[in-house]
C-alpha cells in the first residue's frame, strides 16, 4: 500500500520511518511513504498556505487552494482514501487502522493552526481522524501514529501474523501476559501452567488473564459481545474478588 502525507513541515518524518519494521516494509516494496510540502502546492510568491479566518477570530487557517491541489496532484484513483489529522475525527482505533491497510492509497493531510478551510472538510476529506481526546501542535505527529499502526495489518510487514491477531484490542479485550528467562527472576516466578506442556490449560489461562486486564484497566471493551466461555471466565474471575 502506499502512503501519501501532505504536511508544512515534511523535515518531521526524516527519521519516523528511517527504522524497525517499516524501514524493512519499505525496503521490501510492501509499503510505499511519500511526504509532500504543502508549500510546494501553493502560487504565491510567499508560499504562502495559511490565512486569517472570515469573522474576526484569533489564530490562522489553511486555506482550501493549496491543500485541493496537493491531493489533486497526489491521488492516484478513485480508490484512495483521503484523511484529514483533526481532533474533532473519528477517534483512531485498531478497527480504523485495519480499514487503512486495506486502501491502496492513503493520503493524510497534516492539520495545522486553528484548522482548514471548512470547504476542504465538506468536499475533499474522506474522513477526519483523531488520535485521542487532545490538541495536538499539529497532524504530523498522529500521521506517524496511523502509518506505525495501520502497517501491522499490511501482509509481511509484521513476520507474523498470528502475532497481530493477539494484540491488545484486536478480540476486544488486552493482551494476556508475557513471559520470558529467565524463570525466577528475584523471587518473581513465572506461573507454573505456562510449563504445563497442556496447550488447552494454558490457553484458558491466557483468555483468563487478558479478561482480568480488561476488567481492571478497559472494562468499557467488555460491552462487546463475548462468548460463553468469556462470560463463564468472567463470573469465575468475579467470585474470586469476592472471595479476596
Amino acid at each position: 500500500m502506499k502512503f501519501d502525507i501532505i504536511t508544512i513541515f515534511p523535515e518531521m518524518f526524516s527519521s519516523a520511518f528511517s527504522g524497525g519494521v517499516i524501514r524493512k516494509a519499505v525496503e521490501n516494496g510492501l509499503m510505499e511513504i511519500h511526504v509532500h510540502d504543502l508549500r510546494d502546492y501553493t502560487s504565491d510568491k510567499h508560499r504562502q498556505v495559511d490565512d486569517r479566518p472570515y469573522g474576526g477570530q484569533e489564530g490562522m487557517v489553511f486555506k482550501a487552494e493549496p491543500v485541493f491541489r496537493a491531493v489533486e496532484d497526489i491521488r492516484a484513483s478513485a480508490a484512495s482514501r483521503v484523511y484529514l489529522l483533526s481532533p474533532q475525527g473519528r477517534k483512531f482505533d485498531s478497527t480504523l487502522a485495519g480499514e487503512i491497510a486495506g486502501t491502496p492509497q492513503v493520503i493524510l493531510i497534516c492539520g495545522r493552526y486553528e484548522g482548514v478551510d471548512e470547504r476542504v472538510i465538506e468536499s475533499l476529506i474522506d474522513e477526519e481522524i483523531s488520535v485521542g481526546d487532545y490538541v495536538l501542535t499539529g497532524g504530523e505527529p498522529a500521521a506517524i501514529v496511523v502509518v506505525d499502526a495501520a502497517s501491522r495489518f499490511v501482509p509481511g510487514v509484521v513476520g507474523r501474523s498470528e502475532s497481530v491477531a493477539h494484540d491488545s484490542f484486536e478480540e476486544g479485550r488486552l493482551d494476556f501476559p508475557h513471559y520470558t528467562r529467565p524463570r525466577d527472576f528475584r523471587g518473581m516466578k513465572v506461573p507454573q501452567v505456562l510449563f504445563s506442556g497442556d496447550h488447552a490449560k494454558i490457553e484458558r489461562w491466557r483468555k483468563k488473564k487478558a479478561l482480568e486486564k480488561t476488567l481492571s484497566k478497559r472494562p468499557d471493551l467488555l460491552d462487546r459481545a463475548l462468548s460463553p466461555e468469556e462470560i463463564e471466565i468472567l463470573e469465575e474471575i468475579r467470585e474470586e474478588r469476592k472471595e479476596q
